[in-house]
């Protein structure tokens, strides 16, 4: 069993069969379920965790899939069986729990710190328990009419990377020989490097360089294996845009801000403290180009939006047929969704609780106040479900800019309560509560298409699949609530042991419309950026990504896509074909190896109460700049000379062994 070239890209006159197709699997089992139930609260709350401690959080798809391999071929050593599809149920319900982290963790910690300032402020397991699963379910059900689309029709030009690695880990384990010996080499590679740059800290985990022409012009480069595969799948055009988007903020927009600043006396809001000539490179990114970057990808996801209506208008235009039709349609058991009647009811379930049941959308007690948040909640997520689908099909969930949409969903539901005068401290909280809910439907609504993406490859039931991540939103949010409200009261989130980074920026943003001082000229700048390099016909949404992401992660990836190139170009049809084929296998195994290994050290730290270095923290320190920038550039043309090697060493007929 192996995944066939059309698994990664179409030709004019091809399509795509799923490598078990006609074969019949047990798929959705108890113990695929209890395993995938179990994984998703073990990571979920680890991830928590990390994403307060580092302002991150690591997809768990990959790494939920290897445990689950692990687990069934230790119960097949005791007589059991299972197959492929029951290891992809395990982790289609094991990594839900990491997005609904995610969406938790970059917005609820400015809840708790409002309840530091008020006492009317409150935040209760219940009430944040019900509100991410809200969001988690909204992102789930909004996401099932696009499968068709995104999924199946875009097949070929959306390369969904974890959801590829992760078909390929599934693949690899079951087949065995040569093609696992790619996908584990990779793994091991990519293990790694991630425990020398992140767990032990002997090598850097980026190179990074002032220039000393334009001031406060800067290049880096991750040393990330993830990151470095995530380009090698890509490839060079999409990793090319994403580079050029990140080049632009960093080469050009950050020393453009830094020389209008010199003459400055004041500090520029956002910032209310640091004058601009004063503040460093990391600073004014985290000042200035967070907002140009979130109004690029608010743009460019309207743009998306509307270049998607036909597609939207198409799969509601088939859903509404489904629920008129008196008789059922045959459908392939490949290609069979939840009912769309079985969508609408749950959604407006969802949008009904939200209203009628007070306590969980804000702490208003007003049905009028809450219907408006519900819907707004509810048009926002669909919105974002369809741009984040989008997104992780280009960069994978890991880089998907989240934060950004949620700053930009803030943007618009304050400005809606601006306008109906909802300014209070209670009305930035239901605000805020509202973008929580928008933002894990972003969230879920990646990790669903990446799963999705995996099940169409190989060949799993949607409808299962879809049942699968409603189940691991359900059973991971209470968990990921209890870690919240535990680690607040032991450590109190956005303190120095637990700064919860993305949270005061939600925060402020919040605060920034409420109170009329937002600063719309640099989301306007981002805005512009889009719209011209939409005119340019040029892939949109991964500029807008480019722009908001550091520039070392787009470097990696740029790496990554300029490696595919170079060992591919001028060869033959079929040694080109082999060598793409087998750098892939690797890169996939770098994606896995990296979020295997992110996950453990975050079950590290918190076993360890937030020690996140295993040791050789002084080494890095003691190394003369110069040294240390050279050692981070060794290491990332290590991982690129791995890829290299094996991309170009395994001989064709090796396929066959």
């Amino acid at each position: 069993m192996k995944l066939p070239k059309t698994a990664y890209e179409l030709k004019d006159g091809e399509s795509y069969t799923p490598i078990t197709a006609g074969q019949t699997l047990p798929e959705f089992t108890f113990k695929a379920a209890m395993s995938g139930i179990f994984l998703g609260m073990l990571f979920g709350a680890a991830n928590t965790y990390l994403g307060l401690k580092a302002g991150l959080t690591i997809s768990t798809s990959i790494p939920v899939a290897v445990l689950t391999v692990v687990v069934f071929r230790a119960i097949s050593a005791a007589g059991g069986k299972y197959s492929i599809l029951e290891t992809n149920m395990s982790q289609t319900i094991g990594s839900a729990s990491s997005s609904v982290a995610s969406g938790s963790i970059f917005t609820l910690p400015a809840l708790f710190m409002w309840a530091a300032d008020s006492s009317d402020i409150n935040p209760a397991w219940k009430q944040l328990t019900l509100l991410a699963m809200a969001g988690g379910l909204l992102g789930v059900l909004a996401m099932i009419p696009l499968r068709r689309f995104l999924i199946k029709r875009e097949h070929g030009k959306l390369a969904y990377p974890e959801g590829m690695a992760c078909a390929e880990v599934l693949v690899a384990s079951e087949a065995g020989g040569s093609q696992a010996a790619g996908v584990f080499a990779g793994i091991g590679v990519g293990m790694f490097f991630k425990l020398l740059t992140d767990g032990f800290k002997i090598i850097p985990g980026k190179f990074d360089t002032l220039l000393s022409f334009p001031p406060k012009a800067s290049l880096g480069i991750s040393v990330s294996p993830a990151l470095i595969g995530v380009g090698y799948i890509l490839g060079l055009r999409v990793a090319s845009v994403m580079v050029a988007g990140a080049a632009l903020s960093f080469l050009v927009i950050i020393p453009t801000i830094n020389w209008w600043g010199q003459s400055l006396d004041t500090p520029l809001y956002p910032e209310t403290d640091l004058l601009i000539k004063n503040m460093s490179v990391g600073q004014l990114w985290d000042k200035y180009i967070r907002y140009i970057g979130a109004g690029a990808v608010a743009t460019a996801g309207i743009i998306t939006l509307i270049k998607s209506i036909p597609t939207m208008i198409e799969s509601f235009r088939v859903g509404i047929a489904e629920l008129g039709s008196k008789s059922k349609v045959a459908v392939n058991r490949t290609d069979s969704d939840l009912s769309f009647k079985t969508v609408l009811v749950c959604l407006a379930a969802i949008i009904g609780v939200l209203i009628l049941v007070p306590g969980i959308l804000g702490f208003i007690d007003s049905y009028a106040v809450r219907a408006v948040a519900a819907v707004l909640a509810a048009i926002f997520a669909f919105f974002f479900v369809t741009v984040s689908a989008r997104i992780v099909g280009l960069v994978g969930q890991t880089s998907n800019p989240i934060s950004g949409m949620t700053i930009a969903s803030l943007i618009g539901t304050s400005f809606i309560f601006l306008m109906f005068g909802w300014t209070d401290l209670f009305g930035q909280a239901t605000a805020l509560m509202t973008g929580t809910v928008i933002c894990i439907a972003a969230s879920i609504a990646g990790d669903t298409s990446q799963d999705l993406k995996t099940g169409y490859i190989l060949g799993a039931t949607p409808r299962s699949q879809q049942l699968g991540e409603l189940i691991g939103v359900i059973t991971s949010a209470g968990v990921i609530a209890a870690v919240l409200i535990l680690l607040d009261n032991t450590y109190t989130l956005g303190s120095p042991e637990l700064p919860a980074p993305q949270a005061p920026l939600m925060r402020l943003v919040i605060e920034g419309v409420l109170n009329q001082n937002l600063p719309w000229t640099l989301i306007a700048i981002g805005s512009v950026l889009s719209i011209v390099v939409a005119f340019m016909r040029l892939p949109t949404l991964a500029f807008a990504v480019g722009v908001y992401l550091p520039l070392d992660t787009m470097a990696a990836i740029f790496v990554g896509g300029l490696l595919r190139w170079f060992v591919t170009r001028k060869k033959d049809a079929k040694t080109a074909d082999h060598r793409r084929e087998q750098g892939i296998l690797f890169s996939s195994g770098l994606v896995g190896g990296g979020g295997l290994t992110g996950v453990l050290l975050a079950l590290w730290v918190t076993l360890r109460g937030g020690e996140r270095i295993i040791g050789g923290s002084g080494w890095l320190k003691s190394l003369p700049p110069t040294t240390y920038k050279i050692i981070a550039l060794a290491a990332v043309a290590a991982i690129a000379a791995a890829i290299y090697y094996w991309s170009v060493s395994r001989k064709i007929e090796d396929d066959n062994e």
